[in-house]
């Protein structure tokens, strides 16, 4: 199994662990946000779960499915995760058409967005950077 395949598997598993956050008793405070910052609702956890079962099939079909999920997904992910550092709402979850532009802490928007940065940047970093090295063979 290659390096993109095992990442694939990786992604599958915290993202089915993201999906699951809002039903692990004691990881939600009395507003219903994880761990004090991220606000899940519904329309997440089908995201992260939707995500992860795209992650897991890419992994078992190809290595060129696993490329092109991590391209993909890195992609959308490091999107969504600028757009909610620049204006507090994401668009994968259409929070932007939801909630609009929202008025948070700077602070508290990098760590609510820091997950879907850092994601989607490993994704699309691991996948650009393994059709480099393919090409150059």
């Amino acid at each position: 199994m290659t390096k993109l395949r095992l990442l694939c598997i990786a992604y599958a598993i915290v993202l089915l662990g993201a999906a699951s956050l809002n039903y692990v008793p004691g990881l939600t405070d009395a507003e219903g946000r994880a761990f004090g910052i991220f606000a899940l609702d519904i329309y997440d956890d089908l995201l992260h779960l939707a995500s992860a079962v795209w992650a897991l099939t890419a992994a078992l079909l190809s290595h060129r499915a696993a490329r092109t999920f991590l391209l993909l997904f890195g992609t959308l992910y490091l999107a969504d995760g600028l757009l909610g550092l620049a204006t507090g709402s994401g668009y994968l979850d259409l929070g932007i058409l939801n909630y609009g532009i929202q008025d948070l802490p700077l602070g508290f928007k990098v760590l609510a967005n820091l997950p879907h940065i850092a994601l989607g940047g490993i994704a699309l970093a691991a996948a650009l950077l393994d059709g480099r090295r393919t090409r150059l063979a």
